[in-house]
């Protein structure tokens, strides 16, 4: 028990830079406080104590704000930073290495019991500020969903999940190897380039009509060159290309 608290501890230093010592987060940090009092939760849901469990999830709750059903199954080094509003239902899985931030619900859509009816979040997942990922599937190691999402379906190994409802950002196979762990840390779940498919497409439908205008001026001056009529576009019907950029972004 003691070597996972040493371990929990340690991975809260090495990714919040306000972590200054243990004393400190062993202190004053909830999200690692509601970590070890789910521990005592889930021994005793797991040794048949449910209502002992329910009681000290409930404490916790009180304690901390942060919500974890005794019947989850949280991994080692997990980190919850700030936590406040993080709901966790009863057959969630978060995989070891995670990171949750503020406002996260980890929720079902199904209320068949003695099913799985939340998700799974495989190693070194990072769930953005208040994101909801709602259903029994599985967000792949390393993969990241952005702040605010409402993430519905499964996220491949290293990708980024955006938006509501979330669209899915793939990224490089070497971001699905354990090497991944090493790279820098992404604040909140979110890429530095915004990669948002949906941006991305509407900038390249936008692009592409900008590339027919120009086809058209020019066959319009080829026409008026050979004599032949061919009215101007007046300037109030002109593509404005830069201004449909900004409204994207």
């Amino acid at each position: 028990m003691f070597r996972h608290l040493r371990q929990d501890i340690n991975s809260i230093i090495e990714r919040d830079p306000a972590a200054r010592n243990a004393w400190e987060v062993l202190t004053c940090y909830p999200g690692l406080q509601a970590i070890v009092m789910h521990r005592w939760a889930h021994w005793c849901w797991t040794h048949s104590l449910k209502w002992f469990g329910r009681f000290i999830s409930y404490l916790a709750r009180i304690i901390t704000g942060i919500e974890i059903h005794p019947g989850a199954t949280i991994g080692r080094r997990v980190f919850i930073d700030h936590g406040f509003g993080v709901v966790i239902g009863e057959t969630a899985v978060v995989g070891d290495d995670c990171t949750i931030y503020q406002g996260v619900t980890l929720g079902g859509t199904s209320l068949h019991t003695g099913s799985k009816r939340h998700p799974t979040l495989e190693r070194g997942v990072i769930i953005g500020a208040g994101a909801k990922v709602l259903g029994a599937f599985t967000v792949g190691e390393y993969a990241k969903v952005g702040s605010n999402a409402v993430l519905l379906k499964p996220v491949p190994p290293g990708a980024t999940a955006v938006g509501n409802p979330a669209h899915i950002v793939q990224k490089d196979a070497a971001q699905t190897s354990a090497s991944a762990a090493a790279n820098l840390f992404t604040a909140y779940g979110v890429t530095a380039n915004g990669d948002d498919p949906l941006s991305k497409a509407l900038h390249a439908l936008i692009n592409h009509a900008v590339t027919q205008e120009k086809q058209i001026e020019r066959i319009v001056a080829v026409m008026k060159a050979e004599g032949l009529s061919c009215p101007s576009v007046p300037e109030c019907d002109k593509f404005d290309s830069a201004q449909l950029n900004k409204l994207v972004d």
